[in-house]
């Protein structure tokens, strides 16, 4: 499933190359949180781009106050975006989809929105591991600038509604599952600082 990114990308590309642009990316923001992460963005019409973006974060961390410590997760994220004057350049609207598997234990989970129904992840993630699958959608509003021919910044932000289907074990690498159960988060889904190389 991981390699599911690479696969869209090849097809994206080959697909809309006759349009003339491509561009890759990263989130700079996102980078900053330990996951490394590429995007493709593909021109579909003259106001219109498919975004895809693919991050992975396995690493975890130990300190002497909080012990072990991680928030593996991969992701996967396809968007398509309208361009309020011409692609690539200035305002745009998107609306996104969301899915990939979350691991996490003995951590702060960084999500400025809210837990509406079911478990309040934020909280419970602090004392247990939580592992399990998510997708949610949102919409998306952004805009980029361009610093030449070939290089672009992006700045986004996106909202919506996430939901994950969790098992409970009681500590990061050991013990039974606890229990199975689910989480509901509505807030922001999307926030990014990007830096694009365009074709």
């Amino acid at each position: 499933m991981k390699h599911l990114f690479f696969i869209i990308v090849a097809a994206l590309s080959a697909s809309f190359c006759a349009h003339g642009q491509v561009a890759v990316k990263t989130n700079l923001l996102y980078d900053a949180t330990t996951t490394p992460n590429i995007g493709v963005e593909v021109g579909v019409g003259g106001k219109s781009t498919v975004n895809l973006v693919y991050g992975l974060n396995a690493w975890s961390f130990n300190s002497d106050s909080h012990g072990k410590r991680f928030a593996k997760h991969w992701v996967l994220m396809p968007e398509y975006r309208w361009w309020l004057c011409s692609r690539f350049s200035g305002h745009f609207f998107g609306v996104h989809a969301m899915a990939g598997q979350l691991n996490a234990a003995n951590v702060d989970l960084p999500l400025p929105g809210g837990f509406v129904s079911g478990l309040n992840l934020r909280e419970a993630v602090k004392d247990a591991r939580y592992q399990g699958p998510f997708a949610g959608v949102g919409v998306t509003y952004g805009y980029q600038w361009a610093l030449s021919r070939h290089w672009n910044i992006e700045a986004e932000i996106g909202a919506g509604y996430a939901h994950m289907w969790y098992d409970k074990y009681p500590c990061g690498e050991c013990g039974l599952r606890m229990e199975k159960g689910h989480a509901n988060y509505l807030g922001v889904t999307k926030l990014g600082l990007s830096i694009m190389y365009v074709f």
